[in-house]
This record gives structure tokens, C-alpha cells and sequence, in this order.
């Protein structure tokens, strides 16, 4: 099994910045893709940004709501990514997921399999 751990979130006034990182643990063979997902109250949950990583190196993708104000990295050697937020506005208020797609090792370490994990979310609130 793998676990993603999520830290960072809080509050802060517009215009202000936050760092939200999420580490993946357990029984990882590879990670495919990490990412941020977003769940303002009586919103479905939308995806903020990802990032995959290919033969030509990691993509990343943004909603066209954070685009010019979110980063997305990530740390391969420590199974970690982050989600730099700049200018930050009250609609950006809501509970952050992280992500992952993850080939994960079977208990018996025989095979490997695809799997989708969530963190537990964390929460992110911007007013002033």
C-alpha cells in the first residue's frame, strides 16, 4: 500500500503565497504522475495542476484558473510534490488533495500493479 501525506495548507490574505507539499510512502515501484485537486464547499473537486513524468522529462498541466500563479514541482528522490500558490484569491479557498498514480509493489513483491491514491486533504483559506 502507499500513503500520501499532505502539509502546508492555512490561512492566509489575498494576494499572499503558500507552499503545499505531499509525499508518497509504502510500496512504490514508480510514480507515473503526482497532482492537486481542489473541493471548495457545494463544488465538485477539480484538478488544480499535475505533473507526469515521460521520456522527455516531467509535464506539467494547470487549470486555466491558476495558470501564471501556481507552480507545480517535484522531488523524484523523495517521492514529494509541491504546489507553490502565489496571488492568492478568496475563490481559491477549499481543501487540497494530492494525488498520485502509482505502480505499486504487490504484497507478495511478485508483480506490480496501477493505482490512484488521495491524500487527506488540507485546507486552504484565503480572506482577509
Amino acid at each position: 500500500q502507499v500513503q500520501l501525506v499532505e502539509t502546508g495548507g492555512g490561512a492566509v490574505q489575498p494576494g499572499g503565497s503558500l507552499r503545499l507539499s505531499c509525499t508518497a510512502s509504502g510500496s512504490i515501484y514508480n510514480i507515473n504522475s503526482m497532482g492537486w485537486y481542489r473541493q471548495a464547499p457545494g463544488n465538485q473537486r477539480e484538478m488544480v495542476a499535475s505533473i507526469t513524468d515521460s521520456a522527455t522529462g516531467d509535464s506539467a498541466n494547470y487549470a486555466d484558473s491558476v495558470k501564471a500563479r501556481f507552480t507545480i514541482s517535484r522531488d523524484k528522490d523523495k517521492n514529494t510534490v509541491f504546489l507553490q500558490m502565489s496571488s492568492l484569491k478568496p475563490e481559491d479557498t477549499a481543501v487540497y488533495y494530492c494525488n498520485a498514480d502509482i505502480w505499486t509493489i504487490a504484497p507478495q513483491g511478485a508483480s506490480i500493479y496501477k493505482e490512484e491514491y488521495w491524500g487527506q486533504g488540507t485546507q486552504v483559506t484565503v480572506n482577509s
